[in-house]
């Protein structure tokens, strides 16, 4: 009999349509079928020796909730007839209700619930628990998860001995994931936590890749990717990592109209075993990255939602380094630009925070204009080996880039269309907070622009790390990295910012809730208690006031 070895996630809503993602035991037929009437239905296709399918449900009711289950050649398999849980809803957003958007990054899977969990409980796990006690609370409309879904480098003492199991733990890449069956293990663990299926399976999700979802400092620097290209274990690695990438993740990201339109999900199901279309297309990726966009849009009423690749679509060249291919920077800056007057709110979400710490910046600016050769051959040896040291590779090591999206920025943000909010969505650093910006040399955008920073979902947060973020934020330290920018040559930010909420560490959700121009945050904090974990509302703020809202 086939079985659901993993999912349901519900991907994509919208109008009155839906995605549920499923991977099954054997090749069959997948249903979806809702208690309202609408349902959908797809052939599973094969990837390396693993079955899936995305079904498209359709006839849904905007604004509704309506429970649905899952079958397999016609055999009910989810919700399972033991499950503590709710059944999972699918609920597309509706026109006249507020949009709930929560997000984070960094999430390393939770152990058993029998084991000890070093780094504090889980705030999936924790939101999970809470939506399932209370049918009231209110529900994210959508889950942003900004990166690191997965760390195919850090990986649990249980898949270290699967890992061992298979294959000698000492010869390269030890510990680490080498191929793709090795990463479905990693899905197998993060998504198959209870809580978290539960949750993942009723809360639509937007996803991103971020460094760890293939290796710490992805994509730091050419010499960086030239060191890798070396590496015998490496090719193996990011084909298997980009590939499980397009499965996992990028494939729900995608409109229906968008998947009818993809030629690579056509090719895989149209051939008995996608793994080699699959594959081509992810050495394409690897050996020209800007033939491939995983970059997206979805909107939510008159909320937009950009989420950008600010990792694989990196040009990395010393004397044209940017964070954006001139492809990715020209479609970043058509949707964001695009239809002035139809958005309210304008979410950016870029793995990688936009506005740091000012140390982190300076320093950043620093080493990247010693990489560049400003002070010779010598300290751009230096330059690199401390970029990599030091995890130097956010949007202020690339100054080009952080200036051009300050810009653009400033320029969706302006102008009798503008949104009443531009937010940039980040996570990456294991601390949450907010900061402003403004244009000294002329005025600023009429939209509040805001850089949200919220990370780590489940993951733990270093003393010496909290103490570098407090100071990094400090008045004299600006001082001093404005010192050190001027060593290195750096160009003067077109932009000034100031920290307007945190540094908050712990493990943490973050989540706008948009009505009209109206938008609120609240950030809250997974913390253990007698009984269980609970989230805890550590911010609450209103960022704009809309009288009508």
């Amino acid at each position: 009999m086939v079985e659901l070895r993993l999912g349901p996630l519900l991907r994509y809503t919208g109008g009155s349509s839906a995605t549920v993602w499923v991977e099954t035991s054997r090749p069959c037929t997948t249903e979806v079928r809702c208690a309202d009437g609408a349902r959908g239905g797809a052939r599973t296709f094969q990837i390396a020796g693993h079955h899936y399918a995305l079904v498209e449900v359709t006839g849904l009711t905007p604004g509704t909730s309506t429970a649905y289950e899952v079958l397999l050649d016609g055999a009910p398999v989810w919700p399972p007839p033991d499950s503590p849980f709710p059944p999972s809803e699918i609920r597309p957003a509706g026109e006249d209700g507020p949009v709930r958007v929560a997000f984070g990054s960094c999430r390393w899977a939770a152990p058993p619930a029998d084991g000890h969990d070093p780094v504090g409980p889980d705030a999936l796990d924790t939101l999970a628990v809470r939506l399932a006690a209370d049918p009231q609370a209110e529900r994210p409309d959508v889950l942003l998860l900004l990166g690191d879904q997965v760390y195919a480098d850090e990986t649990s003492p249980a898949t270290r001995r699967w890992l061992a199991a298979r294959r000698d733990p000492e010869e390269a890449p030890g510990s680490q994931v080498a191929d793709y069956e090795e990463y479905t293990r990693l899905y197998y663990e993060s998504w198959l936590d209870p809580e978290v299926r539960w949750l993942l399976s009723t809360v639509p999700t937007c996803m991103i890749f971020d460094d760890h979802d293939i290796v710490d400092d992805w994509n730091t620097s050419a010499a960086w990717v030239a060191d890798m290209r070396d590496t015998p274990w490496w090719r193996e690695r990011i084909l298997s990592g980009l590939m499980s990438y397009w499965v996992h993740q990028h494939l729900g990201n995608l409109t229906p109209a968008e998947l009818a339109a993809d030629p690579l999900y056509a090719a895989v199901r149209e051939t008995p075993d996608g793994t080699d279309a699959l594959r081509a297309f992810a050495c394409r990726a690897d050996a020209e990255p800007s033939t491939v966009r995983w970059s997206y849009r979805r909107d939510f009423g008159r909320v937009r939602v950009l989420m950008v690749d600010s990792r694989a679509a990196r040009v990395l060249a010393e004397d044209e380094r940017a964070m954006l291919d001139p492809g990715e920077e020209e479609w970043l800056r058509t949707q964001a630009l695009d239809a002035p007057g139809t958005c309210d709110h304008l979410l950016i979400g870029t793995s990688l925070p936009w506005l740091l710490p000012y140390l982190m910046h300076y320093a950043e600016g620093w080493a990247s204009a010693l990489c560049r050769g400003e002070r010779g051959p010598r300290a751009a040896r230096f330059g690199e080996r401390l970029r990599r040291a030091a995890d130097m590779e956010h949007w202020a090591a690339f100054p080009e880039s952080f200036a051009a999206f300050a810009s653009l920025v400033a320029e969706a943000g302006s102008g009798p269309g503008a949104p009443a909010t531009v937010c940039v969505l980040s996570g990456d650093v294991h601390h949450a907070y907010a900061a402003e910006p403004s244009w000294p040399q002329g005025p600023g955008p009429d939209a509040r622009v805001v850089q949200l920073t919220c990370s780590p979902v489940h993951n733990s947060v270093p003393r010496t790390m909290k103490l570098g973020f407090r100071l990094g934020w400090s008045r004299l330290v600006r001082r001093l990295g404005r010192r050190l920018g001027g060593h290195g040559v750096v160009p003067r930010s077109p932009i000034d910012w100031r920290r307007t909420g945190g540094p908050w560490f712990g493990n943490q959700l973050m989540t706008l809730t948009l009505r009209g121009r109206d938008a609120r945050l609240r950030l809250e904090q997974a913390r253990a208690r007698r009984g269980g974990a609970r989230l805890v509302t550590v911010e609450e703020v209103r960022l704009t006031e809309d009288p009508e809202a």
